[in-house]
């Protein structure tokens, strides 16, 4: 431990997630590793908003949810009482955290002594350190040269480190071939170790595939990597990463357990002097210094979902896209077609799209972007929904690159044990699509990861601009926005006014040759501005339902159902099912029954398992079928206060066209960088534009 560490715990220091420090009032945790047990908790949060306000507790929550609650972290008892005085119970999930992880780091060390190489594209039998993934990727340069160019992002981390990144496709070093982009990233969060290593494995599966023996195998890469580009970037927050994977193993979460760092390695301006000093693996704030990458973004940045408090796990950063790693990542997009974008993080077995935050309303390209969620869900096995479904979270990488650049973004959540669990698991067999992993006989990541490929250079799913020019023109296809934040949630809670912020799009094309050119790009208007989805109903909703409560009274810990027909076209069209429930009681804590319905199929559609009554649970899009309630007698619920309730229906929202059009701005210049001609764009998302000979001398915009 160094000294900056051991002195400030001398002091008494230690600063807890979620709070700025001793001297706001708040509470402090002064531990490292704590000789008492820590554990892992899921808190009951059926509702998203019962999830938003777990966040908002500022205790140590690890992000893992489900559509019945979240995972956090109890440290004490008084992490304990803050739930409790909060309203929340929970069920342990882990009963000894630094045991399990000792348990799999012993996991670990057996699997690399049994197994000499592992089914993997690379045959790695162990977690990466960050000198292993260059070393992988100067490999693969150096193998493939032509389908391969080495990638360096704009900006240097905090620390002076360069981001890497490798570049896949026929020509590869020909970056303005006007190709479509798939764009494949990991660990913004640091301790996210497998997001890092099922990205570059994607990098390994391509090349290899390319010289496939198996045809079909063979001529899949082949039309991949003809008709795009594939980026990947195993590790996006270097500093952070090199930290946690070099740090001695605690496991416990706790202020200095350094290998569970999230965060980048900024301080903060509103750091307070007692936590500033040290380096960034050993300063008195230790694993808490930092910015949440996946909360900097600048779109829709600063609200629910991320900290305004600087020693959060989730703090959002000092201003929109004040990182420079996000704003390397910013970059790279803004200057290229990045027409699917996955950003990997772990764990809660998630497809994740756009919105990430419940309030914006549901994306424009809503039906694509769930049908390509639910075919990478299909291969492994995880659940497909949009981001807010599981809480909101402000300043995303997808929901930023989606609003702006209308590529399709993505977020996957590798797994469901822990931020880096035993490896044979969280990357043998998440990425093949083996046992033990859930996807075992499915496609598994690989698979997911293929199709989002393959999504990305299908026409219809972006749009292309065409047109003729001599040979030594250049081409440019460019956009500068101003777009708005959310409004920005103050540290005292209070909300003041969005901040505008500047983006500028650019794709070039060289013309070494002439003639006929096409360009992949997005559509030109972008989705924060082109309104939201929806539907015009083609029937009335559905009339009440008034419930039938089976005969007697479960006992308290047991439970009973009943079912309700949800209908369909012609009889109803209903976009929303509404299930209220309530009992007689002024008592919440002596009387309180949760309810789960299920839908056609046998699966949770929905939970209402809060202290409310009565419980309401909200029920998008349901469709035709038998519907069961499974009603729990959680606390005293008998004779006299037993259960009632209804289900009411709604139209579904209608379709939001603001019938605004922007234009993309095609120029076209010489060797010397004047221009020749430009022309006006406006090209729908798997449209055709043609600009004809926009290089024509004097060509006039339009």
């Amino acid at each position: 431990m160094g000294g900056l560490v051991a002195a400030a715990l001398a002091a008494g220091a230690g600063v807890a997630a979620g709070s700025t420090g001793p001297d706001d009032g708040r509470r402090e945790i002064a531990r490292a590793a704590s000789d008492d047990t820590t554990q892992v908790v899921m808190v009951r949060a059926p509702e998203v908003a019962d999830r938003n306000e777990v966040i908002a507790l500022g205790l140590d929550v690890t992000e893992h949810a489900t559509s019945r609650g979240i995972e956090v972290v109890i440290h004490d008892a008084q992490d304990a009482q803050t739930l409790k005085d909060a309203g929340f119970t929970w069920r342990v999930t882990v009963d000894d955290l630094e045991a399990l992880a000792a348990k799999n780091r012993k996991a670990d060390e057996a699997y690399a002594a049994r197994v000499e190489e592992s089914a993997l594209p690379s045959g790695r039998t162990s977690y990466r350190t960050y000198d292993d993934y260059l070393r992988d990727m100067n490999r693969l340069a150096r193998l493939y040269p032509t389908l391969t160019k080495p990638l360096t992002l704009a900006n240097p981390t905090v620390l002076g480190e360069r981001i890497r990144g490798l570049e896949i496709s026929v020509d590869a070093p020909d970056v303005r071939d006007g190709k479509p982009v798939f764009l494949l990233m990991g660990a913004h969060h640091a301790r996210e170790w497998p997001s890092a290593e099922h990205t570059m494995e994607f990098a390994f599966d391509l090349l290899q595939s390319y010289y496939d023996r198996d045809k079909d195998v063979r001529n899949r890469a082949r039309r991949v990597l003809q008709d795009s580009r594939v980026i990947v970037i195993p590790v996006v927050n270097v500093d952070g990463f090199k930290i946690s994977r070099s740090a001695a193993p605690i496991g416990d979460f706790s202020t200095f357990d350094y290998e569970m760092k999230r965060k980048n390695c900024s301080i903060s301006a509103n750091t307070p002097a007692q936590y500033l000093g040290g380096t960034c693996a050993d300063n008195p704030a230790g694993r808490l210094r930092g910015t949440d990458l996946n909360r900097n973004y600048p779109g829709f940045w600063g609200g629910g979902g991320a900290s305004p408090t600087w020693s959060s796990d989730t703090y959002r950063g000092d201003g929109p896209g004040s990182e420079p790693e996000s704003d390397a990542v910013r970059q790279l997009i803004s200057e290229r077609a990045v027409t699917v974008m996955i950003s990997n993080h772990t764990y809660s077995n998630l497809v994740l799209r756009p919105p990430a935050i419940a309030a914006t309303g549901k994306a424009p390209d809503e039906p694509a972007l769930k049908s390509l969620g639910d075919a990478m869900a299909a291969q492994n096995a995880y659940t497909s929904q949009a981001s807010y479904q599981l809480y909101d979270t402000s300043g995303s990488t997808e929901d930023w690159s989606y609003w702006i650049t209308g590529g399709y973004g993505y977020t996957i959540e590798i797994g469901d044990e822990g931020f880096h669990p035993a490896y044979e698991e969280a990357v043998v067999g998440e990425y093949l699509g083996e046992a033990p992993a859930n996807s075992a006989g499915l496609g598994g990541n690989q698979e997911a990861y293929w199709l989002a490929a393959e999504a990305a250079a299908d026409d219809s799913q972006h749009s292309r601009i065409r047109g003729t020019a001599p040979a030594g023109r250049t081409i440019t296809v460019s956009k500068h926005t101003v777009s708005p934040t959310s409004p920005v949630i103050q540290p005292d809670g209070s909300t003041g006014d969005p901040i505008l912020y500047e983006d500028t799009l650019v794709t070039t094309y060289a013309t070494d040759r002439g003639g006929r050119f096409t360009i992949d790009v997005n559509p030109s208007t972008r989705p924060l501005v082109a309104g939201r989805y929806g539907r015009y109903p083609e029937a009335p909703p559905q009339d009440t339902i008034t419930l039938v409560n089976p005969p007697g009274v479960p006992a308290v810990g047991s439970n009973e159902s009943t079912t309700f027909e949800v209908q369909g076209l012609p009889e109803a069209d209903n976009g929303y099912a509404v299930v209220s429930i309530g009992w007689p009681s002024d008592n919440p804590q002596a009387y309180d029954w949760d309810f789960t319905v299920l839908g056609p199929d046998g699966t949770p559609v929905g939970s209402g398992a809060t202290l409310a009554n009565p419980e309401v649970i909200r029920i998008p899009d349901p469709q035709p079928g038998t519907y069961t309630i499974v009603a729990d007698n959680y606390a005293g619920g008998d004779s006299a206060h037993d259960w009632s309730g209804s289900v009411t229906f709604e139209s579904p929202d209608p379709p939001i066209d603001t019938g605004i059009k922007e234009s993309w701005l095609v120029s076209c210049t010489d060797r010397r960088g004047n221009v020749l001609g430009t022309r006006e764009v406006v090209v729908d998302r798997g449209q055709v534009a043609g600009v004809g000979d926009v290089c024509r001398r004097g060509a006039l915009k339009r």
